[in-house]
C-alpha cells in the first residue's frame, strides 16, 4: 500500500485517483430548479450516496385533491463523496455546483444528514420552513399580533420574539406560535429602514 494525498491511503490494485474508504462526506449539491429527483437518480446510476428528502403536499385539482411529492429544500440533492474527486458529480445534468465557501465545498455534518433522515422516516407532518436565527428581525403572519415586527429571541413549542420602542429604549418579549413567524426579506428590511430614516 502507498501513501496517498492529505494521509489516506489508496489501495495498489485500485484506480490510483480513487481513495479509500472514509474519504468521504456529505456534501449539498445546488440542482437546475425541479431537477432535484433526477439529479439523485442519475447520481445513484453512478454509484453515489444521495439524499433527497421529500414531503407529502395535497394540492386541488379542479375536479379533486392529489398528494404530490416535493423537495424538502427545493433546488438541492445531498450527496456523498470525496470533493478531491468531484467531477463526476458537477458533470451531472441538473447540477449547477457543490455548495460551499468559493470553489471550495463544505460537507454538511452527519448529525445534520442523520436528523434529516430520522425526521422523513418518521413519517410525521414535515414541510419546508424560513430558516431562523437568533437575533434576526421576523414579521408575525397570523394571528392577534398580524404585521407586527421584532426579533426573533428563542424558540421552544413557540417563539420568543422581543419588540421593541427604540424611542424610549424598552422591549417586550412575547410567545406566539411559531407557526405564525416568518423571517423579514432584505426588501421589507429595506423598505422598514427607509420609512424610518
Amino acid at each position: 500500500m502507498d501513501s496517498g494525498v492529505n494521509g489516506h491511503w489508496w489501495l495498489a490494485e485500485e484506480d490510483e485517483r480513487r481513495p479509500a474508504e472514509g474519504a468521504e462526506c456529505w456534501f449539498a449539491l445546488s440542482t437546475k430548479r425541479n431537477r432535484e429527483k433526477s439529479v439523485a437518480e442519475i447520481l445513484r446510476g453512478k454509484g453515489y450516496q444521495d439524499f433527497l428528502p421529500t414531503y407529502v403536499s395535497r394540492r386541488k385539482w379542479s375536479d379533486r385533491y392529489k398528494d404530490l411529492e416535493f423537495p424538502l429544500f427545493p433546488g438541492y440533492v445531498f450527496c456523498r463523496f470525496d470533493p478531491r474527486w468531484r467531477l463526476p458529480i458537477l458533470t451531472t445534468p441538473g447540477v449547477v455546483m457543490v455548495v460551499g465557501n468559493g470553489r471550495v465545498p463544505v460537507p454538511v455534518e452527519d448529525s445534520e444528514i442523520d436528523a434529516l433522515r430520522a425526521v422523513v422516516a418518521s413519517r410525521l407532518r414535515v414541510e419546508p420552513w424560513p430558516y431562523l436565527s437568533v437575533g434576526q428581525r421576523i414579521r408575525i403572519e397570523a394571528g392577534a399580533l398580524t404585521g407586527l415586527e421584532g426579533i426573533f429571541l428563542e424558540m421552544r413549542k413557540s417563539c420568543r420574539v422581543v419588540v421593541s420602542v427604540e424611542l424610549l429604549q424598552r422591549s417586550v418579549a412575547v410567545e406566539v406560535d411559531r407557526s405564525c413567524v416568518r423571517p423579514l426579506d432584505t426588501a421589507s428590511r429595506r423598505s422598514f429602514l427607509a420609512a424610518a430614516g
